[in-house]
């Protein structure tokens, strides 16, 4: 499928952003908690085919010593066509060349996603250290 797409550094609307987690099999959110998370956004970065948003990315975290990737999420009708890896690209060179020296970027990492953020430089924490996580 040869697609005419745009990436732009901008969050999506939080319809918009809860619709593509479900549709790229990511957890469900709140709409209220999404209005609130995307504005609280470090970096974000969305690709559309015309206006139609088919893939998203983002960078949160404190501004200076921790941030996270999250939300790396194609629609599954454009996935295999390298636009994960082109999110990837993007949030990269902001953190290149923004963020503070010794900052630490985390993600957690579904498979087999986790071979993606590895050609990034991304490295398992075990057996040093476990990813933990609590929902309310």
């Amino acid at each position: 499928m040869s697609i005419n797409y745009e990436v732009m550094n901008e969050v999506p609307s939080a319809e918009e952003y809860v619709a593509m987690r479900v549709l790229a099999g990511l957890s469900p959110k709140d709409i209220k908690a999404s209005e609130i998370g995307l504005r609280n956004s470090i970096y974000a970065v969305t690709i559309r085919n015309q206006s139609t948003l088919i893939g998203m990315g983002r960078i949160i975290g404190d501004g200076g010593c921790f941030y996270q990737i999250v939300d790396i999420a194609v629609d599954p009708v454009y996935q295999g066509q390298g636009l994960g890896k082109r999110i990837m690209t993007e949030l990269t060179n902001f953190l290149e060349t923004q963020v503070p020296k010794g900052a630490y970027v985390s993600l957690i990492a579904d498979v087999p996603a986790d071979k993606l953020y590895e050609k990034f430089g991304f490295n398992y924490t075990s057996p040093k250290s476990v990813g933990m996580y609590r929902t309310f």
